[in-house]
């Protein structure tokens, strides 16, 4: 082998290891690689009627469940509902330590919030994350804020985005004072408390006992409605958080209460589709009441008092986006459909496993153009039902094992976002169909790993740093590597020299610390410049009799009666009367 055959071997060599080019490199993702990952491994299980616990005879389940006999059309209805229905692939956070118990986002979906049992909100905001950083940015405890510092926690039953303000959201904590944050977490307003001696509630400026769920107004942002466990709905406004504006007391008819029951949900139904303005709430004790949603609330506009079973959790209410049907999900385990224009019975009724005797806040919700309505169950299984017949759509698995507490489906992202008692949130969608959201997060380049991502070898500052994490130069190890703190106690001085200096010529002199700095003020100068400032030294009995004989031969306030002013006389006590004193004067009765 010749020389130049050498030389070109070692410079292709030392090409392939050089870069081809400098500066700012552009970022090459596979976008559908990631996308692919992101599908669910577990295909949905359409029309499970029997196994969702719904009642249906024979001739409909074999209907619903999707057996037929046609040429293979089973596989084309398929791929129609995964293109009707955003379930195809998942986006999974898990921010919480609890079971997460409500989940809200803003109307353009950029930032998501979600509440759990840990007493905990977590903010999200999707333009931030990457498939490999998909975590909250901020945690927020509502009831640590700076009115209450040291608050006792209250677990999260529902947070809800205004739908007209982004800026505003609604927190129903276990407690009797709703609040409004900020999409940035920052404490707005807290409502009043009201007053728990007084029998008559309208009488108080709050609630006085637990609130359960609540509601902003559809075309008003600055009013919003809160359920209580006192019996009452109250209808605030942000301005004035001082009292409510409007009471609403339901009366219970059932023997022993005194009138008194716990509302469980309220909702307020929106007349953007050209449909009514209803406010309507559950009650403890099985009744469903509707009101007028601009008032007057002194008398409702429907009452049924046997909508569901008595002393059972109605945790589920929601409204249709044309303000015509309410479903409900009560604690009997069962799902009912109403109908406004006639409120007397239910237009359908299904059967389903109720989980709000441990997660009171499970709730129903509509789709946005309210074709489909969507439940968790206490399997996990997410149930996409026809709200015509309330039969399963699709029944598709999320979190196998642990009931599916919240869900919700967004309008602008056409994504549907769940919450599970196992802590998990997951947000599912389509790539066909869906738009930002999850979709936006698994379409970006993975976040190169760095040393920070690794909690191992970074330090948590949170909380400060302890002791044991300050390593003195020079310090005596143990054999974990940590310091020996024993040491250093039992040889305070030990690296000082006799006035106190460092023995280490790179680490400078600290002077001592005192009030006042080591050195007194300067005495001439707070005399010169302080006026009255020698004063502070002076005895001040010496200095009134200064003036004493001044004020007798001078004196200012009874000159004008100088000539005239008698002589003062004082009588000399003797011996025996400074012995004895004077004698008591007799008190006349």
């Amino acid at each position: 082998m010749d020389e130049n055959e050498i030389t070109d071997t070692d410079d292709q060599a030392l090409r392939s290891f050089l870069p081809t080019s400098f500066g700012k490199q552009s970022k090459k993702t596979n976008v559908q690689a990631q996308i692919e990952q992101s599908k669910r491994n577990v295909a949905p299980e359409p029309k499970k009627l029997v196994a969702a616990g719904y009642d249906s005879d024979s001739e409909e389940g074999k209907k619903d469940t999707g057996s037929s006999d046609d040429n293979g059309d089973s596989s084309d209805e398929d791929e129609d509902e995964d293109d009707e229905f955003p379930v195809s692939h998942e986006m999974k956070l898990k921010t919480h330590e609890s079971a997460v118990t409500t989940i809200t986002l803003d109307a353009s979906g950029a930032r998501m919030v979600t509440g759990s049992k840990d007493c905990s909100l977590k903010f999200h905001d999707f333009s931030s994350m990457t498939p490999t950083t998909i975590r909250a940015f901020k945690s927020v405890d509502p009831a640590a804020t700076k009115l209450k510092s040291n608050a006792e926690a209250h677990p999260i039953y529902q947070a809800s985005f205004s739908p007209l303000s982004s800026n505003q959201i609604l927190v129903i904590t276990a407690s009797p004072q709703a609040k409004v944050f900020s999409r940035d977490g920052e404490l707005q307003c807290e409502f009043a408390k009201g007053d728990m001696y007084l029998r008559d509630m309208n009488n108080t400026k709050g609630h006085v006992s637990e609130v359960t769920s609540g509601a902003w107004h559809p075309t008003n942002r600055d009013l919003c409605v809160t359920a209580g466990t006192d019996s009452t709905l109250r209808i605030w406004d942000v301005n004035n958080k001082r009292a409510q504006r409007d009471v609403i007391v339901h009366k219970s008819q059932l023997p022993g209460s005194g009138g008194r029951t716990r509302m469980t949900a309220v909702s307020w139904g929106s007349p953007m589709q050209g449909g009514p303005n209803v406010l309507v709430a559950a009650a403890y004790d099985g009744s469903l009441v509707m009101w007028s949603g601009e008032g007057p609330y002194s008398r409702p506009a429907g009452v049924i008092r046997d909508a569901h079973e008595k002393d059972t959790w109605t945790g589920g209410l929601d409204i249709s986006a044309d303000g015509r049907l309410i479903i409900t999900r009560g604690g009997d385990d069962t799902i009912k459909l109403w109908d406004t224009r006639k409120f007397k019975a239910p237009v359908n009724t299904v059967s389903h496993k109720s989980t709000s005797l441990e997660f009171p806040t499970s709730n129903i919700r509509f789709s946005p153009n309210s074709s489909s309505v969507l439940v968790g169950s206490e399997t996990g299984h997410l149930h996409i039902l026809n709200p015509a017949t309330l039969r399963p759509e699709l029944v598709t698995p999320i979190t196998p094992g642990s009931p599916l507490v919240t869900v919700l489906w967004h309008e602008r992202l056409n994504q549907i976002i769940t919450g599970s008692a196992n802590a998990e949130a997951h947000v599912l969608y389509n790539p066909n169909t869906s738009t930002s959201g999850a979709k936006m997060v698994m379409s970006k380049a993975p976040k190169k790993r760095h040393v920070d991502d690794d909690p191992s070898l970074t330090m948590d500052l949170s909380q400060g740093i302890s002791n044991d994490a300050i390593v003195t130069p020079g310090g005596i190890l143990t054999g974990s590597g940590q310091p020996s703190t024993s040491f250093a106690a039992r040889h305070p001085q030990l690296g000082l020299t006799a006035s106190g200096k460092s023995r280490d010529p790179r680490r400078p002199h600290i002077p001592a610390t005192t009030p006042f700095s080591k050195n007194a003020p300067d005495a001439r100068h707070i005399r010169d410049s302080i006026p009255l400032s020698s004063m502070r030294d002076e005895d001040p009995r010496e200095a009134l009799l200064r003036y004493a004989d001044k004020a007798k031969n001078d004196p200012l306030f009874t000159n004008a009666w100088k000539t005239t002013q008698p002589k003062t006389l004082y009588a000399d006590l003797s011996d025996e009367d400074e012995e004895g004193g004077p004698e008591a004067k007799k008190i006349k009765r």
